[in-house]
């Protein structure tokens, strides 16, 4: 595939990634199904240097959020963002510092009484940007009915007004985030269900079981990611035949590269596109 011949594309075993691509096109829409991260994997890490936001940076940078609470909202960032990313510390040791991180963002989004209609508004005015071929990735997928399951520790109501205004929300998708609880004016009041972080995303997946389990007979995954926490999304599939792992490296590519290339069967660095899981399907379906 020309694709894997640019610059962005890192793989340490390609005569194993080709045996599983052989697999995943043998098996064809059938037995597909994607299992995806969506901030900074589907959506855009970063155009011409400038960084993009995430879901939770969308409200963040809003105007409905005042300034003292964005003040405090970016300081948490300047803490607990190191952290998240360190190469040094392991996922476990991340673990209760990402829980304390979003339990005071979402404490401080509470407390500015957010209001749901103004959503897509906030979405509207935001700078986020989904990834180059966003639109041919999910038409395809939609098109051959190829089960999307969108897995976020972003603001799901954020994510799905996103994916709703880039016209790709389609009935194929699932998404599982962390939801806001509004009260009957609208306002928002707290978030719905078990917190889900970077780095808990193994018990998020366990607990969407019911859902993986009518798709037991899609056992051909395509996973996309760009943490190492977003490896463990498929982990409550029952039965797993070929499972492709594609991993987005977009900071301190450096200091993460290797561990990268350990962990995900495809690493792309600092690419924008969504060119190579393009190319794969375009084999596949």
């Amino acid at each position: 595939m020309p694709q894997f011949e640019k610059s962005t594309v890192h793989i340490r075993d390609p005569e194993r990634v080709e045996q599983i691509i052989c697999g995943l096109i043998k098996g064809g829409a059938s037995k597909l199904q994607i299992i995806t991260d969506f901030d900074m994997t589907i959506s855009k890490f970063a155009i011409n240097g400038k960084r993009c936001p995430t879901c939770h940076n969308i409200i963040d940078d809003c105007k409905m959020v005042t300034d003292e609470c964005r003040q405090k909202l970016m300081q948490l960032k300047n803490k607990y963002y190191p952290i998240e990313i360190d190469p040094h510390l392991t996922m476990e040791e991340k673990y209760p510092f990402m829980v304390e991180w979003y339990f005071k963002s979402h404490s401080l989004l509470v407390e500015q009484r957010l209001e749901k209609d103004k959503l897509p508004e906030v979405v509207r005015e935001s700078d986020v940007a989904l990834r180059e071929g966003y639109e041919q990735f999910f038409d395809r997928l939609h098109q051959h009915n190829v089960p999307v399951f969108i897995f976020s520790a972003g603001l799901g109501d954020v994510l799905e007004e996103v994916i709703r205004q880039a016209g790709v929300y389609h009935s194929n998708i699932k998404v599982v985030s962390n939801f806001m609880d509004f009260d009957d004016n609208g306002v928002l009041r707290g978030f719905k269900g078990e917190l889900i972080h970077v780095y808990n995303k193994h018990d998020g997946a366990l607990r969407s079981t019911d859902y993986f389990k009518q798709l037991r007979d899609y056992s051909n995954i395509i996973l996309l990611g760009d943490s190492m926490g977003d490896l463990t999304m498929a982990d409550g599939v029952p039965n797993v035949e070929n499972i492709l792992k594609i991993g987005f490296l977009n900071d301190k590519v450096e200091d993460r590269l290797d561990k990268y290339m350990d962990s995900y069967d495809i690493v792309l660095v600092k690419d924008e596109t969504l060119e190579v899981p393009n190319a794969i399907l375009q084999k596949v379906l």
